[in-house]
């Protein structure tokens, strides 16, 4: 038997380029936000807006999101040790999944709290909650630009790009809201908005907390398909078959590859088990692959899984 262990330093060195800019990213957004949240949380209490509230809780969420991403992304760092021989880079998923869980309670609580106030309106000082909102509507495009060039390198990233974007549609809302309750003096737009602004975001949350889930489920890759790449090692010559085909991601943006095959009668070891390597990283940019090359079916041959 022999097995292919494949180091991609390149790939290391440009993860820890795209770490080094996710970091920047996001301790730029989080001092953006936490400067913002107690100015928007004193005006939330002192103009009484479930809105501005619900607002302000999406922006504590940023906050937290963004300080755990932080944390995730510095911890991820971290190289392999004998304890954590993947290296710490699930940390970040771990961290993703928390910030959508989180936005769920959120999102829960400002529905329960709008269905009460819809029926008991209280009154909502439409000016005040009006420039809170605008101050925060700069604060979360600034932050969503900042974000933005890591969002698709990055499900931490993204988490926190999702959270801003979602607060950014929220401070949208309340502006809205306030704009109409000056003009009409109807209170009751303000928990409606609060709603609305709850519903919108639970469907990105789902998304991101589907994401995760699959990667710590150590699900195949999104955009990987692995029927067409066991039958092209199948198909591969000197390959006699496959089991044991397993497809991982350690944080999203990877992918890593083990396989038993069994030669063909007569093919040669190293060069089939090397034609595979340089097949798999070609055509379905595989970079890390373990190849167990057999000449007699090992004990779990009659095993499909992956």
């Amino acid at each position: 038997m022999s097995e292919d262990h494949r180091q991609d330093d390149g790939g290391h060195a440009g993860h820890n380029h795209g770490a080094g800019a996710s970091t920047r990213r996001l301790a730029i957004a989080l001092s953006l936000t936490s400067v913002f949240l107690v100015a928007e949380l004193v005006g939330a209490f002192l103009f009484d807006s479930l809105a501005l509230l619900s607002d302000a809780a999406h922006m504590f969420t940023d906050s937290a999101a963004l300080a755990i991403a932080l944390a995730a992304v510095k911890i991820g760092q971290r190289p392999p040790d004998d304890k954590r021989t993947f290296g710490y880079r699930r940390f970040e998923i771990l961290a993703a999944a928390f910030n959508a869980i989180l936005l769920f309670a959120v999102a829960g609580y400002v529905l329960i709290e709008g269905i009460g106030r819809f029926f008991d309106p209280k009154p909502v000082e439409s000016v005040g909650m009006l420039t809170v909102a605008t101050i925060g509507l700069v604060v979360n495009l600034i932050s969503m630009r900042v974000l933005a060039g890591g969002k698709d390198d990055s499900l931490n990233v993204k988490g926190a790009y999702l959270e801003v974007w979602a607060d950014m549609l929220g401070s949208l809302g309340v502006i809205a809201a306030a704009v109409a309750i000056y003009l009409t003096g109807y209170n009751w737009i303000d928990p409606i908005v609060a709603i609305g602004i709850g519903l919108w975001v639970l469907p990105r949350t789902w998304v991101l907390l589907r994401d995760t889930t699959h990667i710590l489920l150590q699900g195949v890759p999104r955009g990987f398909d692995l029927k067409a790449i066991r039958a092209a090692i199948n198909e591969a010559a000197g390959v006699a078959g496959v089991h044991d085909l397993h497809l991982w991601s350690v944080a999203g943006d990877d992918a890593s590859l083990t396989a038993h095959v069994a030669l063909a009668d007569g093919a040669d070891a190293e060069a089939t088990r090397r034609a595979l390597a340089e097949m798999l990283e070609s055509r379905f940019a595989i970079h890390h692959a373990t190849i167990q090359t057999e000449t007699a079916p090992c004990g779990d041959a009659g095993s499909m899984h992956g």
